[in-house]
């Protein structure tokens, strides 16, 4: 959906899982075995996979300025209280929040990317296009941290061609 590279380190697991629905067209890869075994889910996995995706899809439209009616940060929060983590602690002294469990719920994986995204300063540069028929997740790479869509050659320039043609039947 879009031209934009992956987001780094944890991040790709919660872009990932984001854009497993597209909006547009509302397939969604978590239908498929293929698209499940991507984040090792069992079929019965995918109701709450589904619910943490659209709570994760709110935190990146907060990201952007945007709010969106049902998807709260507030949900994402509840869904994280129940993830099963524990602080780790390296040779060299250094602390990070970890699974569980190697293998553990896809929750317990997206909350240990967010808290090392939320560390080093990463997780508000994730974010969601504004266009309403995408919210796809991108990783904002610009210096001022102010992209608007996943892609300038077809969200964006959508979103100017509307502008322009609102502005031209204004004044025509």
């Amino acid at each position: 959906m879009n031209d934009r590279a992956p987001a780094p380190g944890g991040l790709a697991l919660v872009e990932a899982l984001v854009n497993t629905l597209d909006i547009e067209s509302g397939a969604d890869s978590l239908d498929t075995a293929d698209g499940r075994a991507a984040f090792g889910l069992a079929e019965r996995d995918v109701p709450a996979a589904r619910e943490l995706r659209e709570a994760l899809r709110g935190a990146c439209l907060a990201h952007a300025g945007h709010r969106s009616p049902g998807r709260s940060p507030a949900a994402l929060d509840r869904l994280l209280a129940g993830a099963p983590l524990y602080v780790s602690v390296a040779e060299d002294g250094t602390a990070a929040l970890r699974p569980a469990s190697p293998d553990g719920p896809l929750v317990s994986r997206i909350a240990e990317a967010i808290a090392a995204a939320a560390a080093d300063g990463t997780w508000e540069r994730l974010k969601a296009c504004e266009a309403e028929d995408c919210h796809w997740a991108y990783y904002d790479r610009s210096p001022a941290g102010r992209s608007r869509w996943c892609s300038m050659a077809v969200c964006g320039a959508r979103a100017k061609m509307r502008t322009y043609r609102a502005r031209r039947t204004a004044t025509g």
